[in-house]
């Protein structure tokens, strides 16, 4: 089996074994891709997944950065490296991401909900509002997300008593 083959089966294998909750086995699959072709866009987009699932946020947080910089069109990037960098470093330093994200993705929900998340945490609740409420307009599904998300339990319990 040719190199190019060999690669394309181990990534299939590996996003198998992630999409059935196999993560240990998908990790496996990666570590057994030749060291010459462990650098790919590729692969890396499949490492990130898999270092979400570990929770491993210090290793997660460089890797998603990394993919950020390769492909920066992709807003999931920028979504999983602040996630990391808000479990290793700040909240403050996620946000920084997130709003250089939001510059290049303005109407991403995702990016818009996880701001208002981050702006609940350091009790801005006008901004916490604003930015659920622009996530919601942009995707529906975010609504039931909001009624549950423990980082929005101050905005729920603030004065207004957010329902969304």
């Amino acid at each position: 089996m040719d190199s190019g083959m060999q690669l394309k089966w181990r990534l299939s294998h590996a996003q198998g074994y992630l999409q059935l909750g196999m993560v240990d086995e998908a990790a496996a699959e990666l570590r057994l891709i030749p060291a010459k072709e462990r650098d790919g866009t590729e692969v890396l987009a499949l490492r990130v997944a898999v270092l979400q699932e570990q929770g491993r946020w210090r290793a997660l947080r460089l890797a998603a950065a990394e993919l950020v910089r390769r492909q920066p069109a992709e807003p999931a990037g920028w979504v999983t490296w602040a996630f990391a960098t808000r479990r290793t470093r700040s909240i403050i330093e996620a946000e920084q991401i997130l709003l250089e994200a939001e510059a290049r993705h303005p109407r991403e929900p995702t990016i818009q909900f996880n701001l208002g998340c981050y702006a609940c945490l350091r009790g801005d609740l006008a901004e916490a509002k604003r930015r659920v409420r622009r996530a919601i307009t942009l995707n529906s599904v975010f609504r039931a997300h909001a009624k549950s998300d423990p980082d929005l339990d101050a905005l729920r319990a603030g004065p207004s008593g957010e329902k969304f």
